[in-house]
Parts: C-alpha cells; sequence; structure tokens
C-alpha cells in the first residue's frame, strides 16, 4: 500500500526535475492537521535549487498509507530520487525531523513533554493588598455609563446583573476568586452585551459574562503560554512589564482572568498572582500580542474606571454611529527593544537590544547603563570582551567572538541560551558555572574540548555539527538531561539523523525504509 502511494510522489518529482538535474530531495512533515514541504534538485556541481512541484494531493495519499501501516500520527519523510527514476523513501516518527527554513539540518526531540520554566514562575510574589475598592467602583461605573448615555442620547442597554451563586460558580471553576470590585460590577451587569451587542465598554474591549470570563481564562493559551516548539523556545526571552515587577514574566497564567475581549486574540485580565511590585487585581494585556510578556494597564478595575471617566472629560473619545469610542493615549511605554545598533544614550529600561552588520568589534559597555537589559543578540558582528555583559542580567546572548573569551560568563545567575560563534577555539570550561544554562548553539564556534559540554546536567538544548556531534559523543558523551538537539549540517540525510538520534538514547528501531525505481525520462 506504501509502495503503491509513494510512486506517484516519485514520478511526478522526476516529470518537474530540471535539465541536468543529478539528485531530488524532498522533506515532508505531516501531522492531522498541516503537512509541510521543503527540498529540491541538484544539478551537477551546482547549489540545490527548490523547485519541487506541488504535490499536496499524492502526500496526502502517502501519509495516509503510512499512518495506516505504522500507526504513527505525526511523520517524517524524506525521498531521495535519481534520474534513472530509483529512489529512497525513509519514514520515521515526527521526534526526528528536518529543520526548516533556518539551514539547520536535522532537529530530534528526546522527551517531548519537557518544557522550559518561564521566569516568572520563580519570581518573589507580591505582598501588597489590592487596590480596588468595589464601592467606588461601582459608583464609577454607573457615573461611566450616565455620561455614555448624554454623549449617545441613550442609555446602552446591559444584560442583567449576575447571581452571588453564578459568581461563586464561576469562581470555583476558575479556582480563583475574582476581585472584589470586579465581583461588584458582575452585581449590576453580566458582562456589556445584551442581545448580541457588545458595548466596548472597556476602551475598544468588550466586557465579558462570567461564562464566557471562565471559557477565555480556561482555554488553549491562557493559563500557559502555548509551546511553539524547541526551534523558538530554546533561547525565547520573556519580557518584564512597565512598571518592572509588577506582572510576572510569563505569556500566560492560571491567575490572570480574562475579563474584556479586543476580539481580536488579546484581553484585558485581572491578576490575581502578581510580581514583588504588583497588586492583586490589577489590570493587564495579555493574549495573541502578549506572548512575550503581558502588559501592565491600572492597578485596579477601579482605577481603570477612573480613567475612562478622565478621557471623557477630556473629550478623548469618538461617536460613531451608536458607540462611543475612547481614544486616550494609555500609558507611555519603556522603550524595551532595539534593533539596528547600540544608540548613544541607551534607555535604561532597554530589555533587548540587536546589533546588526557592525563594522569591527563591538564594544558592549555602553550597554551595562539597561540595568534590565535581557537580550543581546549580535548578528553578523562581532565582539571581543563579554564582560559587560556578565555584569548584565542577561537571559539569551548571541554573540561572535573575536579573540576574548567566555570567562566574563561565569557563574552568570541569569544566563540561559548562549549562541556562540568564534574566530578562534573558545575554552568551554566557565559554561560549567552557569546555574540556568539551558540551551547551547555551538554550531559556528570552535571549542577547545567538547568534552565539557557532557558534565552541565541542566542543558536541555544542544546544536552541533556533525563532526562536532561525533567528537562529544566520542569523547565524553551527551549531556544527561538533553530534551532536543540539533545537527546543523543541511547535507545530512534522515537515514544519518536517525543514527545519531539513536547515539542520543532515542529508539530509532521502527524506522520505515523502502527502495524502488519508476521509469522516467531519465531511466
Amino acid at each position: 500500500m506504501v509502495e503503491q502511494a509513494v510512486r506517484p510522489v516519485v514520478e511526478a518529482i522526476a516529470a518537474k526535475a530540471p535539465g541536468g538535474w543529478t539528485q531530488a530531495v524532498l522533506h515532508c512533515r505531516s501531522d492531522r492537521g498541516s503537512t509541510s514541504l521543503s527540498g529540491g534538485y541538484l544539478c551537477g556541481d551546482g547549489p540545490w535549487s527548490n523547485g519541487l512541484p506541488r504535490l499536496w494531493t499524492e502526500l496526502e495519499a502517502l501519509t495516509g498509507a503510512l499512518r495506516q501501516d505504522r500507526g504513527w500520527e505525526a511523520l517524517s519523510i524524506e525521498i531521495r530520487t535519481q534520474p534513472s527514476g530509483e529512489y529512497r523513501l525513509v519514514v520515521f516518527e515526527d521526534a526526528v525531523h528536518r529543520v526548516s527554513g533556518t539551514g539547520k539540518g536535522f532537529r530530534v526531540v528526546l522527551d517531548p513533554a519537557h518544557r522550559i520554566s518561564r521566569p516568572g514562575m520563580r519570581q518573589e510574589p507580591g505582598t501588597a493588598g489590592p487596590a480596588g475598592d468595589p464601592e467606588l467602583a461601582v459608583a464609577r461605573f454607573r457615573t461611566y455609563m450616565e455620561r455614555r448615555a448624554a454623549i449617545l442620547g441613550r442609555p446602552e442597554k446591559l444584560p442583567p446583573p449576575a447571581t452571588p451563586a453564578a459568581v461563586d460558580e464561576a469562581e470555583r471553576r476558575l479556582g480563583h476568586r475574582l476581585p472584589a470590585d470586579l465581583r461588584a460590577l458582575y452585581m449590576l451587569a453580566d458582562g456589556d452585551c445584551a442581545d448580541l451587542e457588545p458595548r466596548y465598554l472597556f476602551q475598544g474591549n468588550t466586557w465579558l459574562s462570567l461564562e464566557h470570563l471562565v471559557t477565555a481564562s480556561t482555554g488553549y493559551g491562557a493559563a500557559e503560554q502555548p509551546w511553539s516548539g524547541w526551534g523558538l523556545e530554546w533561547d525565547a526571552v520573556i519580557f518584564d512589564a512597565d512598571p518592572a515587577e509588577t506582572v510576572r514574566r510569563c505569556g500566560g497564567h492560571p491567575g490572570w482572568l480574562r475579563f474584556a475581549s479586543g476580539e481580536d486574540g488579546n484581553y484585558l485580565a485581572v491578576d490575581t498572582a502578581p510580581a514583588r511590585d504588583g497588586r492583586p487585581g490589577q489590570i493587564i494585556r495579555t493574549g495573541r500580542d502578549y506572548a512575550r510578556g503581558p502588559a501592565y494597564v491600572a492597578d485596579s478595575v477601579t482605577s481603570l474606571l477612573g480613567h475612562h471617566l478622565e478621557l471623557l472629560d477630556q473629550g478623548a473619545y469618538e461617536k460613531e454611529d451608536d458607540y462611543v469610542w475612547l481614544r486616550g493615549p494609555g500609558r507611555a511605554r519603556a522603550r524595551r527593544e532595539i534593533i539596528g545598533g547600540i544608540p548613544d544614550e541607551v534607555p535604561d529600561a532597554l530589555q533587548a537590544i540587536h546589533i546588526n552588520d557592525a563594522t569591527g568589534p563591538v564594544d558592549l559597555t555602553p550597554l551595562t547603563a539597561a540595568h534590565s537589559l535581557r537580550r543581546i543578540h549580535l548578528n553578523r558582528s562581532t565582539t571581543a570582551d563579554l564582560t559587560p555583559a556578565g555584569e548584565l542580567p542577561v537571559e539569551s546572548l548571541r554573540v561572535t567572538l573575536d579573540g576574548g573569551g567566555l570567562s566574563p560568563l561565569a557563574g552568570h545567575p541569569h544566563l540561559a541560551s548562549l549562541d556562540l560563534a568564534t574566530t578562534a577555539p573558545a575554552d568551554l570550561t566557565p559554561l560549567r558555572t552557569v546555574p540556568r544554562l539551558h540551551g547551547l548553539d555551538l554550531s559556528e564556534a570552535e571549542a577547545a574540548d567538547l568534552a565539557v559540554l557532557s558534565e552541565l546536567d541542566g542543558l536541555r538544548y544542544l546544536s552541533l555539527t556533525r563532526r562536532q556531534w561525533d567528537t562529544l559523543l566520542n569523547e565524553g558523551g551527551a549531556p544527561p538531561a538533553l530534551a532536543a538537539a540539533c545537527m546543523t549540517d543541511t547535507d545530512s540525510t534522515l537515514d544519518e539523523a536517525l543514527a545519531w538520534s539513536a547515539r542520543l538514547g532515542l529508539d530509532t528501531g521502527g524506522a520505515f525504509r523502502l527502495t524502488g525505481s519508476v521509469e522516467t525520462d531519465g531511466g
């Protein structure tokens, strides 16, 4: 059945091949929800070229046959085809797959359940009491609705109040109590959507009913940031809110109760688990556009309503059809990310910088003015001294080291990921003392002693070349706690990747292999 299904794929590849081709390769990743395709043709001694035909129908038949034959849901497929019509099909579970779009070879996932701990889960909790006042919140809400009614020329219809029992049940399902001021508002109305017509009371966000609040706060991606795969997560950084240390540095949290929606995947939430300098019941923004860190809005629903009244006083609104749209500027945001180069004046609140295409080694010393800097990425740029990085709370560091060494990073309490390139062999010994280092890419570095890596018992992700992997596995062995790894050579085959994965401890004995031939013009 698989042989019958693969033949049309091979025939289509051969039929669409350019003149003078010597080999074609197709890489495919497929699960029940999606299929991705990469690969191309090799012509003589030239580079690989794209241009594989669209094979979605043929691949759907092939992946269906493989699932039926092997029982695998997620598949990693490689087909290598010769002008003679000879082909080789190799298939394995998606635990070993081609890294598409990055020129980074193959990745293996050894521990599919492992997730990197978010820094917000380690932050010191807040101890201050709530800032909200339920009586004042109710008074402000009534005044707010009266002011809006005066603008519209009529009162806006809201749903009936929620009952105390309904609020209690919602809190039971959430596992958290609502802040007293928000709870009081639900005793006035169960959200702002009556007769399927939301009023968007919270500055363009519709106030959710209790039922929708529970659904939004417990659904996918609310309590925990969705996992995006090791390719994106190994060196990811979650930024701090402004003011700092008010909101936990997470992409999602079970204590963030989403009570208003922008209907675009973003929400206003009450934060019941604030960081050290925050207050329970504070308002934050979270959701689709806040995966890299939430935004602080106000210390309470009470204060948010006060801000809305101020905007009406200032005339900072627009009446459009049957709606009132507040258009205040919101809180001024500190500049937290710079792309390009080091500015003359480095903002104290800067949290990330990407330095691109610098001429000559970059002096990182000016960055010490950014006391909250979490990410330093030098792209196509070099530096000779990492001492400034060693003095900052950097968590993600990408550098090309032109001379100098890693000793400034010894004992670094924050560094979590290092993407290192070098112009000379580097001593990796200082990395032994970096307690939070979980991700490391040395595929563009020369290392004096790769065996040091086998001693990094906190390392969860490691990216090396095939030659580096051979050296490490022959001399010291893999780090003991690896959850994922990458072999970056782009000319590697899936067979080679499976052999490498087996050396890392993955059982690859069930891999499916098939060779055969079809008739082609070149046969």
